[in-house]
């Protein structure tokens, strides 16, 4: 097993610290990537030291500056795998904007990728020889030249001097998911992502212990590229990455890669640690080994307790411990983690009064009320300021009171990517009665006992009657309703009605159903009895749907807003049931 690195200075640039390895652990563990070539495959490693990233991350550096001009974009169109990081790096030591995409070939994304793209404006492509082909003709149309990773050889500039980028420059763009609104490239300095990246090792015991960053989240997301990434490079940690859709097709080897490395940390959405409980079998849990496993950040969307308590369930046997579990809130503004649970301490789980929530205030309600709010505590801030406000006046609220998150710190972003307006708007806040430089994170929530409780989105809010509900509470109604709903697969929304607002609920149903084979009114009519008991609300229309037809964001949450507007287009026609 590898020894414990030295620590590194406090450099404020990803370049700067990736020369610090090379040039003290060149023969450590840098990266590795853990290939699934067939179905049942149990895993191919390919690994590169601190020196072989180096002297790629040179060689690669040196060609794009023969490409383009400092400052100028960088679209990394790579597959997972260690390409991604290389190009990553070497596009920061050139001195060069990164934006972290994924090549065309991803299903579902091809209209995100485009306009991406046209609003990124790169002046050069980074992919790998086997994307090589779905990129070129891409990069022919746009008349943007293309660079392979692999094509550039080791020895290229290998000893080329790398001048350290300005750390007030921006390092990357990080598209946000666009889960309530088109994507918008949010400008991440490099010393926002040095910055956030020892904010979460700090917040999750990484800073002084022997950590493996073990993980399956895309890189072109933050949360993947930030704990994937960016914290190994800091910290000079092992990352072992793996494909999500290796994930998605066997999630046992995602634990099989917790099992194999002491004091991993990792990272997943909320619907991944149900996925392992549903698709995990008893012969696959019979091989693992957990005890060793240091931290599970849960995060992404929203974190349910009931989730990390069947998780726990289900793999206490193998020896995963209770207190691992560290839901978290993060967005892609304030480069990725803003406050999170620590691991070592028991999770912390608020049952609320629903009708009080629904009026702005968070009340306490008896754990066992079975129509009560039941939500995790999202930890302190990870080394940042954070206020729960008015979202119209800025008046900060109490605790308990419900309001808009406002956060403050070094890993916020600049702004937006040519949109200095919504930059202003959403960067520029201004607390009543304090300085201004807030971030309006267009979520709501509020704080208990220390604790932030995220409750939801703010333009995700929908008002019937003046009350507020929030969908993913009526989500979670639905997919309890009935077990042909698909859970996490669903999205509930408001649409315009003569009397107001109505509300309407797009679901999945199950893979393991077929929708001739469904009593869809007998479907409706139980999901719109729980909604009417607990929620006190008239659906207007349940629209049932095939697996995948409910579009999601490119970190995977349910995207709200294009479901929403789908709907509106007529899109959702079989098995609708009013």
């Amino acid at each position: 097993m590898d020894s414990r690195p030295p620590l590194a200075p406090a450099y404020r640039t990803l370049p700067e610290y990736l020369r610090h390895w090379a040039e003290t652990a060149p023969d450590r563990r840098a990266f590795t990537f853990v290939d699934h070539p067939g179905p049942h495959s149990r895993g191919v490693h390919r690994t590169l030291t601190w020196r072989s990233l180096d002297s790629r991350v040179r060689a690669l550096a040196a060609r794009l500056a023969e490409e383009a001009e400092p400052g100028a974009r960088v679209a990394l169109l790579c597959p997972q795998g260690t390409e991604y990081v290389t190009g990553f790096l070497a596009a920061l030591a050139a001195g060069l904007v990164a934006v972290p995409l994924y090549p065309p070939g991803l299903p579902g994304h091809g209209d995100r990728l485009a306009s991406v793209l046209a609003d990124a404006r790169p002046a050069v492509v980074v992919t790998t020889s086997r994307a090589m082909a779905e990129v070129a003709d891409l990069c022919a149309r746009a008349q943007v030249p293309a660079v392979a990773v692999d094509r550039v050889p080791d020895t290229a500039a290998r000893d080329r001097p790398v001048a350290a980028p300005d750390a007030g420059a921006t390092a990357y763009l990080q598209y946000t998911s666009g889960s309530t609104r088109a994507p918008a490239g949010v400008e991440i300095t490099h010393a926002n992502v040095v910055a956030n990246a020892r904010q979460a090792l700090t917040a999750y015991g990484a800073d002084t212990a022997p950590v493996t960053c073990v993980g399956w989240l895309p890189l072109y997301h933050d949360m993947g590229l930030v704990l994937s990434v960016a914290a190994p490079v800091v910290q000079g940690r092992l990352s072992v990455l793996m494909d999500p859709a290796a994930f998605l097709h066997e999630p046992a080897r995602w634990l099989r890669l917790l099992a194999a490395h002491p004091h991993a940390l990792s990272a997943a959405p909320n619907f991944a640690y149900d996925y392992c409980v549903s698709a995990v079998t008893d012969a696959q849990k019979a091989e693992l080994r957990l005890d060793g496993v240091a931290a599970l950040i849960n995060g992404s969307e929203p974190v349910r307790p009931g989730t990390a308590d069947r998780f726990h369930a289900a793999f206490a046997a193998q020896g995963l411990a209770a207190d691992v579990h560290c839901p978290s809130y993060g967005l892609a503004e304030a480069t990725v983690f803003v406050s999170a649970a620590r691991p070592g301490e028991p999770l912390r789980r608020f049952a609320l009064d629903r009708d009080a929530l629904a009026a702005g205030k968070a009340l306490p309600a008896r754990p066992d009320d079975a129509d009560a709010v039941q939500l995790a505590g999202c930890g302190t801030p990870a080394g940042q300021q954070v206020h729960v406000v008015d979202p119209v006046s800025g008046d900060s609220l109490s605790e308990g009171e419900v309001g808009e998150i406002w956060v403050r710190g070094p890993n916020v972003g600049r702004g937006y990517w040519n949109n200095e307006a919504q930059s202003r708007r959403v960067f520029g806040a201004r607390p009543a009665g304090a300085p201004g430089g807030w971030l309006r994170t267009g979520d709501l929530g509020t704080v208990l006992d220390g604790q932030l409780i995220v409750t939801g989105r703010l333009k995700d809010l929908i008002v019937v009657d003046g009350r507020n509900h929030y969908p993913q509470d009526l989500e979670a109604t639905v997919q309890d309703a009935h077990p042909a709903v698909r859970r996490d697969r669903l999205a509930a929304f408001g649409v315009p009605g003569d009397a107001g607002e109505r509300v309407v609920v797009v679901a999945e149903h199950t893979r393991a159903t077929r929708l001739d084979g469904i009593d869809v009114p007998a479907l409706a009519r139980a999901v719109r009895a729980a909604v009417s008991a607990r929620h006190g609300l008239r659906l207007a229309d349940v629209v049932l749907v095939a697996p995948g037809a409910v579009p999601r964001t490119s970190s995977g949450k349910v995207a709200r807003a294009l479901t929403r507007a789908r709907y509106l287009e007529g899109a959702f026609g079989a098995g609708r049931a009013r």
